[in-house]
This record gives structure tokens, sequence and C-alpha cells, in this order.
């Protein structure tokens, strides 16, 4: 249920009930136990509860339980296309995870925009005027706010740190609202770079 919950959206306890495979009794008893342990938030929308992580540290922490946790093994065709889609692209509760995200912070690094990025730690804008960074809104982000502005998170599928903080939601956010990234349907957290998106940021892939 946290894992269906990374990609920073509220979902209903029966929705989720059935990600995890559980009775909507035994879905709610877990989601009261997250809840109350803080790694989720819930409010109520007419009869439905809807649930959220917490906040970006808990999405921090579940990518970390993924990084050790024994791989899954995959025993059918859709399971390693979802897979390799994940690995590919995909949200990180609200930043972009997977190779896509390996080389666009590669490429901002290279041209001088960021600092480079250690995991888990605080990073930094070093020229916000870089080619990357002007194509990608980087002057445009808030410098204010209790998140780090940057910061590297460990991509679990690759082993390297991704950027994070309020950049990383804010390149997720531009690559989404521009047409470049989108969202692949069923709800796996999987994104799907556009033509759009390879033409304009070719680094994406």
């Amino acid at each position: 249920m946290l894992v269906a919950l990374l990609d920073g959206r509220s979902l209903p306890a029966g929705e989720l009930a059935a990600v995890a495979g559980v009775t909507a009794p035994t879905a709610s008893a877990h989601l009261a136990q997250l809840v109350e342990g803080g790694l989720v938030t819930d409010r109520r929308l007419g009869r439905h509860r809807y649930f959220t992580l917490a906040g970006p540290e808990v999405a921090d922490a579940v990518e970390a339980l993924q990084r050790i946790a024994p791989r899954a093994t995959v025993r059918s065709y859709r399971q390693s296309a979802t897979a390799a889609r994940l690995a590919e692209a995909r949200s990180c509760y609200d930043h972009l995870a997977g190779r896509a995200a390996l080389r666009l912070a590669d490429a901002l690094v290279a041209q001088g925009a960021l600092s480079p990025l250690a995991a888990g730690e605080n990073g930094r804008i070093l020229d916000p005027d870089a080619e990357l960074a002007r194509t990608l809104r980087i002057p445009d982000v808030d410098p204010e706010g209790r998140r780090p502005l940057v910061r590297g998170c460990l991509d679990w599928t690759e082993r390297r740190p991704h950027v994070a903080g309020r950049l990383g939601a804010h390149l997720l956010d531009t690559l989404l609202a521009e047409g470049w990234v989108a969202r692949v349907p069923g709800g796996d957290r999987s994104l799907r770079i556009t033509d759009a998106g390879r033409a304009a940021v070719p680094v994406l892939g």
C-alpha cells in the first residue's frame, strides 16, 4: 500500500485493499496503524477516506527499503514490462526517478548547473542560467521552503542519486506541464518520455 502511494496520489482504502490483495477490514486495520505511526495521513471526502504518504521523507524510506528488499521473481511478460518501465522513468513521490532521472541529473551537473549529487545530502544550484537549467525553468524555483532546495535521492533501481527536494518536484512538474513526460495508465508510477520531451530535452532519452 505504501508503494502504491509513492507517486504522491491520495487513494481510497478500497483501492489500497485491492492493490495489497487483502480484504477491506484488513486494509483498514493496516492503514490505521500507518496513520498512527505517522507514515500516512488521511482525510474524508464524502463517504470515503483517502490516504496519502505523510511526506517526502516517508517516500525516501520506502525507496530505501526497496533497495534492500529481495527482488521479486518475474513470472510474466506483464511483470517484466512493468519493471522495465519503472526502471526507465517513474515518479518517486513528487520527483522523477529511474534512468531518465539520472541522465537528467548527470547533464545538469556536467553543465555546471548543479553541484555533484550525493545520496541523502543536500546539493546546490550553481548556475541557473545554464542551457538545460533554463529549458527546465530552474530560475523559477522558489528559493524559500522547509524542504531542502536540492537533495540527492538514491535511486533504488540504479544505485545512484537523482534530484529530489524542491528542485526535484519542480523538474517533474515542469516535465509534466510541458508534456515532455506523461503518466502511464495503470497506477504503477511509470512515466513515458514523449516525442516532444525527446526533442526539447534530448538527455531524457
